[in-house]
């Protein structure tokens, strides 16, 4: 009885917490998407503006994450230059994995530039979809000649008009778990590929491609990447789901939900030039993440 009573105190604070948050975005994605018209003529105005509204968007459900509920992010790893252009490379362990990119793209003052690869489906979503879409980030459907056109725009804007960006993927394509990590190690072994612990192999098509066009834009530095690990208990990349994010007091005390994130930072124009060249780097990539998580879970469990 006692632990009922308690869980709905959490649910009623988490949506005291959440509530004004959230019909500031309903308020937020419907400017954005009066913005639409605007961007036919003044491009470089809705880009910057859009950016305005997301950064106060993101920034205030990180303070909730954070501030509000007491979540402890662990950061290692290479500093990330304030205001520098790059492509970001993750891996894909649960939708609460923007909390992590974001604590690092507020250190590096480029919360609001983050545009983010996202399924076409989240156009749907009241709220979080809208916004999404109106703000400019590329909407894909996994579908290599379906997204061309839109890769295209999204590449126009960063190489033609310069605008300063952090283009964020999630390179694995999909999220982590047991039964994916099974299926991807029968792949690996049929296809001869490295498969990394504790991750999927990465997409290399969409990573190749970026690489390819972005590094034509001379204010994108560097690739980021960035290796997202969870635990809780005794369980490795056990991570909260969205509600818990927004609703639990003290999230990291005692038994609660450690985060870490780790940054590695590399200079677009030491990658190699070829695509075959490109996959076999991310593979690199991939296999040294394996190893980071690994040696984070042995960390934790002493």
């Amino acid at each position: 009885m006692a632990a009922s009573f308690g869980g709905l105190l959490t649910h009623l604070r988490g949506l005291l917490i959440v509530l004004p948050w959230v019909l500031y975005l309903g308020a937020a994605d419907l400017v954005l998407c009066l913005l639409l018209p605007v961007k036919a003529f003044a491009p470089d105005f809705v880009y910057e503006l859009s950016s305005h509204i997301a950064y106060s968007v993101w920034a205030w459900v990180q303070a909730i994450f954070e501030g509000i509920n007491g979540a402890e992010i662990a950061v290692s790893g290479d500093p990330l230059p304030s205001g520098e252009s790059a492509i970001v490379i993750c891996n894909h362990v649960s939708w609460t994995d923007f909390y992590m990119i974001q604590k690092l793209a507020m250190k590096a003052e480029m919360l609001g530039r983050c545009r983010w690869f996202a399924k076409i489906q989240l156009r749907a979503v009241p709220f979080l979809g809208w916004g999404i879409w109106a703000i400019g980030m590329p909407m894909v459907t996994r579908n290599w000649m379906k997204d061309q056109r839109e890769l295209g725009r999204v590449f126009n804007g960063i190489v033609g008009r310069m605008w300063p960006t952090w283009l964020v993927s999630f390179s694995e394509a999909t999220r982590f778990t047991k039964r994916k990590y099974a299926e991807a190690k029968i792949w690996c072994e049929e296809n001869d590929r490295p498969l990394p612990q504790h991750l999927l192999y990465p997409r290399t098509k969409g990573f190749v491609t970026t690489v390819q066009h972005l590094r034509k834009a001379p204010h994108v530095k560097a690739v980021y990447d960035l290796t997202i690990a969870y635990q809780r208990g005794d369980e490795f990349l056990e991570a909260p789901n969205i509600w818990e994010t927004l609703s639990l007091p003290r999230i990291s005390r005692g038994d609660g939900y450690k985060f870490a994130v780790h940054a590695r930072r590399f200079p677009l124009e030491e990658l190699p030039h070829t695509d075959e060249e490109l996959v076999k780097w991310i593979e690199q990539r991939w296999i040294e993440k394996g190893s980071w998580l690994e040696r984070q879970r042995v960390e934790w469990s002493k």
